[in-house]
């Protein structure tokens, strides 16, 4: 890969901990940098993003037409020339015009091994309970692109981790936390070193729950991150 890093918009709704993964992850010659964070409200993740020296655009999505929020979210998105989007806990569907014009370049990141555990209304602390009430033993996270349809799109990456029998769901929400925080920073080092290499981003090879992987900075080579 040559040439200038892509620039990474990040959009989120809440305390922001996926996006201070990805904060903490990049590196000035790394394959991508954040340019803004995006978030509907105010949010925690508008700190993190002040912290960094993150710009930080609030574009409100509550009781306005979706023609509006397109409209606004296509010119941030533009007055930052951004190239990829990474949703981190963001709590609302993006416009079909926004997913139209980035369509492969945009990646969520989801609390269970989609496609179980996936759809509409299943987010965060849904997702766990969900898990634990099913009596499922693995579970874990996905990275897998953004499409119109809630948790359908390709899948890019996943994690497992074990779901232990007395485990509460506030136990599995922490350990496929820890474990978001290093398959999404590795997943959008693989996206875009293929991006910029013009190719597609092929789906990484899962992390099996007995064969943790060595998760690369996005500073590393090429051919060390494949």
């Amino acid at each position: 890969m040559s040439g200038a890093p892509l620039s990474v918009a990040v959009f989120a709704s809440g305390g922001g901990s996926n996006f201070q993964a990805l904060l903490d992850h990049q590196r000035g010659d790394g394959p991508w940098r954040i340019v803004v964070l995006v978030t509907n409200r105010a949010a925690p993740a508008l700190d993190r993003a002040e912290a960094a020296g993150v710009q930080s655009r609030v574009i409100p999505t509550r009781d306005r037409e979706e023609a509006d929020i397109a409209r606004d979210t296509l010119a941030t998105l533009d007055e930052f020339g951004v190239d990829v989007i990474l949703l981190s806990g963001y709590l609302r569907r993006l416009p079909p015009e926004v997913v139209a014009k980035y369509s492969g370049r945009i990646v969520n990141v989801h609390p269970a091994l989609l496609p179980d555990f996936g759809g509409k209304g299943m987010y965060g602390m849904n997702v766990h309970r969900a898990v634990v009430a099913s009596g499922v033993e693995v579970t874990g996270a996905t990275v897998h692109f953004v499409t119109d349809e809630y948790d359908e799109g390709a899948i890019l990456g996943q994690w497992q981790v074990h779901v232990a029998p007395n485990d509460t769901a506030e136990d599995v929400a922490e350990r496929v936390l820890g474990v978001e925080h290093k398959l999404y920073p590795a997943a959008v080092d693989h996206l875009c070193r293929a991006l910029a290499d013009a190719r597609p981003a092929e789906r990484m090879k899962d992390v099996r729950l007995d064969e943790p992987p060595e998760v690369r900075r996005s500073s590393d080579t090429n051919e060390e991150a494949r």
